[in-house]
This record gives structure tokens, C-alpha cells and sequence, in this order.
């Protein structure tokens, strides 16, 4: 192994609708490890979306390294790791997943890669709890995955032509925990019937291309109606994108940003000016962008 090398990984954006804990896609914002041996071990957070983040091996980065070493029953190598992101912090991104796959990754580098990605996506998912972002994280593209005691099995799409990714990510910060904490315990069995429909429906218009079937396909009753309280404008975007350019919009993971799928063949300032427009409204702050699909995952160079 090199003395030096870096892992860069990407953000993502998780359920798409309905496909609630299962269906992802990653998106072009990076979280970028550079690790060097050295005779001790330092951990060097950088740059101010990082301030605050511990700089010694209690960091959630470092940590993520050594789940890879106890999985194989090693100890890692003292290193020197240095951390940056562009990807926003409890913003619904994916961030932690993010962190999660480069750091399982890098440990696995450090190691001499005993672990397959397959065995990295299941320790990925396990410690996540669910597979919709981690997934994508890791291979890139869109991610179809389930999680059960038997193992981690995903299916990876290739993003179809022409789709596009805009994404209003406001300044405000909100947990998992918290988005996950408003959700109903059990579900009726005609909104059960739903998801299932909806999700299968998506998956499928994912796969072959169909761009005109994903705003009837992203409807979702299983969180977005429980979690748009803590998101103001939610339900703006949800009922009105698509009369702006949208091919169809959902809450991305946990919130609060919302993405919206488009036609890169269309212009997409009418969406940006609606999306900027619900923001002011409801007396927010943030930034509206349009986010080229990540196909490559998370990737090891040096």
C-alpha cells in the first residue's frame, strides 16, 4: 500500500418518495480523507462545515476505520487522517453515511482490503440501520437494497438519460432521530398497499427510463405527510414543482432538504425561482443547486 492515499465519498439522497429506508441515489458533494502513515495517529478535521467535529479517534470517521479493523480482528496502523466535506451536515444528504463508507473504506485500504465491498455495504448498513443511503454511497448511481438477518442484496441502476437533481438545501439542521421520532408506529393497510405500489412503481420507472411515470410514482404517505410540520414549505414543493419543471420531488432522507428530479434537455431556472420563492415564504434561508448524479461511488486513489 502507498504511504499516502485518498478516499473521497459521496453524498446521497435516501427513500425518493416512498421507497422508504430502501431506494437512493448519490449526488455530487464529497467527503475526502487523506491518510498517511506516520508513527502515531492523528485525526485533522478541516474547514468550517467541520468545526466543532472531534480531532483525535473518537471522531465518527476514525471510528468507522476501526469498525472495519474489528471486523477482521485487526488492529489498524498508526496513520495521520485528514478530513474535509462539501456535504452539508443533518441536512438529509447523507452525511453521516458519507463518513461512514469513507471511513470503512480507508480502514479497509490500511488493512490490505481483506474486506469485499459486499462485506463493507453489510457493516455499512448494520451500523446505519438501513441500507438507502449507504449503498449508493458506496457504488454510486441508484440503489435498490434491503436489509435483513440473512445479509445486505441491492441492486445498482444506472441513473436514467437526461435525469437531473435539484435539491433546496435551507440553513437549518435536523436530526434523524428527531424526523424519525414523528412517525406512526403502525400504518393502515391501505396506505401499507401504497408504499408498496408506489416504491415498486418507482424502482421500475427508474429502470427503464420511464421520467413520466416519477411524479405519480414519488407519492408517499409512509413519512413525508408525518415529517412536513419540521420542514416549512415541504408540502409547498411536494403539491407544486411539477407546474415548475419538476419531473416529481421528495423530501431528501430525513430532511430538511428537498430534492426534485428535472430534464437536463429543460431549463431549470422557473424550478429554482418556485423552489427560492417557497423558501422566502416560509422565512428561510438556504441555497438552491442543481447536483449532477454521482456514478462512481466512493473512490480510493493514490
Amino acid at each position: 500500500m502507498a504511504e499516502s492515499f485518498t478516499v473521497r465519498a459521496p453524498a446521497s439522497s435516501a427513500n425518493l418518495g416512498p421507497g422508504f429506508d430502501s431506494l437512493g441515489l448519490s449526488l455530487s458533494l464529497w467527503t475526502t480523507l487523506r491518510l498517511t502513515r506516520q508513527a502515531r495517529t492523528e485525526v485533522v478535521p478541516l474547514g468550517e462545515a467541520l468545526e466543532g467535529t472531534p480531532a483525535n479517534e473518537s471522531n465518527y470517521i476514525y471510528q468507522a476505520m476501526l469498525l472495519a479493523a474489528r471486523k477482521v480482528g485487526r488492529k489498524l496502523p498508526p496513520v495521520r487522517v485528514e478530513i474535509e466535506t462539501e456535504v452539508p451536515l443533518a441536512r438529509g444528504l447523507g452525511s453521516s453515511a458519507a463518513a461512514l463508507v469513507a471511513g470503512l473504506v480507508a480502514g479497509n485500504v490500511l488493512l490490505g482490503e481483506p474486506l469485499s465491498s459486499e462485506d463493507l455495504l453489510d457493516v455499512a448498513a448494520r451500523e446505519e440501520g438501513h441500507p438507502d443511503n449507504v449503498a449508493p454511497a458506496l457504488y454510486g448511481g441508484i440503489a435498490v437494497a434491503t436489509l435483513d438477518k440473512l445479509g445486505t442484496h441491492y441492486v445498482r441502476l444506472e441513473p436514467p438519460a437526461h435525469l437531473g437533481v435539484t435539491v433546496l438545501i435551507p440553513d437549518f439542521e435536523l436530526s434523524t432521530s428527531k424526523a424519525r421520532a414523528v412517525l406512526p408506529t403502525e400504518y393502515s393497510r391501505s396506505d401499507t398497499v401504497h408504499a408498496l405500489s408506489h416504491a415498486a412503481l418507482l424502482a421500475a420507472a427508474l429502470s427503464q427510463g420511464r421520467l413520466e411515470l416519477l411524479q405519480h410514482a414519488m407519492q408517499d404517505y409512509v413519512h413525508q405527510i408525518w415529517r412536513a410540520p419540521l420542514v416549512p414549505g415541504l408540502t409547498d414543493v411536494l403539491e407544486g414543482a411539477t407546474r415548475h419543471g419538476a419531473l416529481g420531488a421528495a423530501l431528501s432522507g430525513a430532511g430538511p432538504t428537498v430534492l426534485c428530479f428535472h430534464d437536463t434537455r429543460q431549463p431549470t431556472g422557473g424550478l429554482h425561482q418556485f423552489l427560492s420563492g417557497v423558501m422566502a415564504r416560509n422565512g428561510l434561508h438556504g441555497q438552491v443547486l442543481d447536483l449532477p448524479i454521482d456514478v462512481e461511488g466512493t473512490t480510493v486513489h493514490g
